[in-house]
């Protein structure tokens, strides 16, 4: 039986974990693509040369040529600027959106059967680029946000209660931006409520407030945080980890409940939009969007981050003129 394909759509820090990942867990084969000569080609080496350390046996290929994508089952896309200390993800718009649109026409044509993860940013526009231009069902084409920007929330709670991060459940909707939009209601260890357990640490309701609001502010600026103790560069470690639980879901139908970038079509008063919501992922890709009451203040925060998104998808026939008719069908 043949193991499934995985390609990596740029060669940088994401991509090389990314490869690193795939081939640990044994996800399949995997080809990394870049455009710099030499680069996909070294770190597959490197990686493939301690396979008997790490117990992975995998086939392993760095290239630079998009042929070599072709038979991909999952097709995984880091391509673009990262970051610098000061920019907005949106600050990416312009040139990321010149780089998806090429990067997608070569999956459009080897790799046509292949479900694509996004995690290049700005992620929400990228990933309507990328559906746009392929012409893929949008089941078959996602986006990495959610997963990352839930997990972040959940450690800061975690490292505030002095809890198993792994025991804290929670989730954020929304853009993948300043917008985004983490849960309080729903925040909870082992299903005992954040906000019940901030209350009985402070022994006052006042302060679990400030508590939280401060947890969320950092959820939502935590991207920007590891850029500017970086310097050069952002986040690659958790993004990478991010994805493949998503690869890892569709590859092996396990039906897992993830926050996901997808399309929605009515769901949470969203029509022709892609945005974060929760999602069931399997051998189908997104599967179903779970769908669920949002309070007043939630859905007003949630429209805030949609119009966010709006904007910049708005932006995309000016950016990408030979494909405004694309980008407005």
């Amino acid at each position: 039986m043949a193991r499934p394909k995985i390609s990596l759509i740029g060669g940088g820090q994401i991509g090389g974990v990314l490869a690193q990942l795939c081939a640990l867990r044994e996800l399949g084969d995997v080809v990394l693509f870049d455009i710099v000569e030499g680069m996909p080609q070294g770190k597959m080496l490197d990686i493939a040369e301690v396979a008997r350390v790490d117990g992975f046996d995998v086939d392993l290929k760095g290239t630079n040529s998009y042929a070599d994508i072709a038979g991909s089952n999952v097709v995984i896309v880091t391509a673009g600027l990262p970051r610098k200390p000061g920019m907005s993800r949106d600050d990416l718009l312009g040139v990321n959106a010149k780089i998806m649109s090429q990067v997608s026409e070569g999956i459009k044509e080897y790799a046509p059967d292949a479900f694509v993860i996004i995690i290049s940013n700005p992620l929400d526009a990228m990933v309507t680029l990328c559906q746009k231009v392929t012409g893929f069902p949008p089941e078959r084409v996602m986006g990495q946000a959610g997963v990352l920007d839930s997990n972040r929330f959940c450690s800061f709670i975690a490292w505030e209660l002095g809890v198993s991060v792994r025991d804290v459940n929670a989730m954020v909707l929304g853009g993948h931006g300043d917008t985004m939009v983490p849960i309080i209601r729903y925040a909870n260890v082992n299903g005992v409520p954040v906000m019940e357990q901030l209350v009985r640490k402070y022994g006052d309701e006042a302060k679990a407030n400030e508590v939280m609001t401060a947890m969320v502010e950092r959820t939502k600026a935590a991207g920007g945080e590891v850029v500017k103790l970086l310097g050069n560069g952002s986040a690659f470690y958790s993004p990478a980890s991010s994805a493949i639980a998503m690869a890892e879901a569709i590859l092996r139908d396990q039906k897992r409940v993830l926050p996901t970038c997808a399309l929605l079509q009515g769901e949470f008063g969203v029509d022709n939009y892609y945005v974060g919501v929760p999602c069931v992922l399997g051998a189908g890709g997104v599967e179903s969007i779970i769908e669920f009451s949002l309070d007043e203040q939630e859905q007003a925060l949630f429209d805030k981050s949609v119009a966010a998104v709006k904007g910049l998808i708005d932006e995309l026939p000016t950016i990408l003129p030979d494909l405004a008719d694309v980008l407005n069908s």
